[in-house]
């Protein structure tokens, strides 16, 4: 998938543009220079539609990209599953690195909650605003118990799609993938080809969508500011503050924790090595961009055998997504609060499952995780229209969570390379190739 070029500089630009003239106009309004009526009428028919527009190309990628991402996955799984041990093990350190990311961003914006303190009445306004885009979900809030197993099996596939029934729709592509693999290869072939040229199509309305961002996120960001004035941004500087915090646990302390005791090699040695995939990452923003850097460092820098890089680091880039996941779920929390929808614990376990499993199917390029992000949001009751609160700073926190993502790629390299050593390495074990141990 080709990555979109994403102008993030007038991206910031639309946001600081939008956010001071909305302001302004909200106090002038206050103290009587602008009249109430006229910016009504500008924010009615001029701002809110053009916001409106470019979140509904976002938007109308949801469900279409994840089928057809995880879909794919689980195809291409199935034959990793002939590899037995080293496709289990890698797959099981995926799903146990994003589990600790959203718990850990969860944690921090429970006890931080940037989203609260808003006035009542704003809070009424906001979600009254959201209200009239019903066609988008079902904005009721997903319970957790033995029906949340029921309903995981949709009547009709399509029927979940409108709804955008998050998790129907997942079962069904899981269904569609596992199929996949029992079909000839001819078939299966044709099928796979079908799915990532979906999921490719998706990627291209995205890459639309992000270039107008500048002027959707000016139109989006002035609208809100000049009805509800300054606070919903001090509350956008403390979530941005609360994600970084996430992720910088996750960077410097799991996954090092991680590299020290399964993959048995030196933290420091590990990141020192490193910093040509983390350079690349975080200038890119695209996991797929960061490909060739991350398997010529495995094999040159860390020691890891090309075969293992070969299979780790791809599959990682599709698959292994720790910055996402965390952002997904601090994110989803976060809006919830801004949007008064109170989520208990049992509805922020489904938060926990659903971040990770879109994570799986997020795209690696460039803004690829907030069409997934807004069906987490439709699937616990929040509008998945108010993910446009935080796409003026996304910019720089795919910089952020993409180099997090690459980085938790190598660490499984360095532990599958640990583990495998001996039945793939071959001759290589003992050879100056192998993963250097800790000092």
């Amino acid at each position: 998938m080709a990555a979109a070029n994403v102008p993030h500089t007038r991206i910031m630009v639309g946001l600081v543009l939008g956010a001071a003239v909305g302001s302004a106009a909200n106090i002038a309004v206050s103290r009587g220079l602008l009249d109430a009526n006229s910016l009504g009428w500008v924010v009615r028919n001029v701002t809110r539609p053009i916001g409106d527009v470019f979140l509904r190309l976002l938007i109308m990628t949801v469900v279409p990209l994840v089928f057809a991402s995880l879909a794919v996955g689980v195809a291409k799984l199935g034959d990793l599953g002939k590899l037995g041990r080293m496709g289990a093990l890698t797959f099981m350190y995926f799903i146990f690195t994003m589990g600790m990311g959203v718990v850990i961003g969860l944690t921090l914006v429970n006890i931080v909650a940037p989203g609260e303190g808003l006035p009542e009445d704003t809070v009424l306004r906001l979600r009254k605003q959201f209200d009239t885009s019903k066609n988008s979900a079902k904005a009721v809030p997903a319970e957790f118990g033995v029906q949340t197993f029921v309903d995981i099996v949709p009547r009709n596939p399509f029927q979940a799609a409108v709804d955008m029934n998050m998790l129907g729709i997942i079962f069904f592509a899981l269904l569609v993938g596992i199929g996949t693999t029992t079909l000839s290869a001819a078939r299966a072939e044709t099928m796979l080809n079908f799915l990532e040229a979906v999921g490719d199509l998706m990627v291209f309305i995205i890459g639309l969508a992000m270039r107008i961002a500048p002027f959707g996120v000016f139109a989006l960001i002035f609208s809100t500011t000049a009805e509800f004035g300054f606070d919903l941004l001090v509350m956008l500087g403390k979530y941005v503050g609360v994600v970084l915090a996430g992720l910088a646990i996750q960077m410097f302390v799991v996954l090092p924790l991680l590299v020290w005791f399964l993959g048995r090699m030196n933290p420091w040695v590990f990141f020192t090595k490193s910093r040509a995939v983390i350079v690349t990452a975080f200038s890119t923003s695209s996991s797929n961009a960061t490909l060739p850097t991350s398997i010529s460092t495995a094999e040159k820098e860390l020691g890891v055998p090309a075969p293992i890089a070969g299979f780790v680091l791809p599959l990682g880039a599709t698959m292994n997504m720790n910055g996402t996941a965390l952002f997904e779920g601090v994110t989803a929390v976060f809006l919830a609060q801004v949007m008064g929808v109170n989520l208990s614990l049992a509805q922020q376990a489904i938060v926990v499952m659903l971040s990770v499993l879109t994570a799986v199917g997020a795209a690696g390029v460039p803004g690829g995780s907030i069409p997934l992000l807004a069906m987490v949001l439709a699937s616990v009751g929040v509008p998945p229209e108010s993910v446009f609160i935080i796409l003026g700073v996304d910019r720089i926190l795919d910089m952020c969570r993409t180099t997090l993502n690459v980085v938790g790629d190598l660490t499984a390299a360095v532990f599958i390379a640990r583990t495998e050593r001996g039945r793939v390495y071959g001759e290589v074990t003992d050879s100056a190739e192998a993963p250097p141990a800790i000092d």
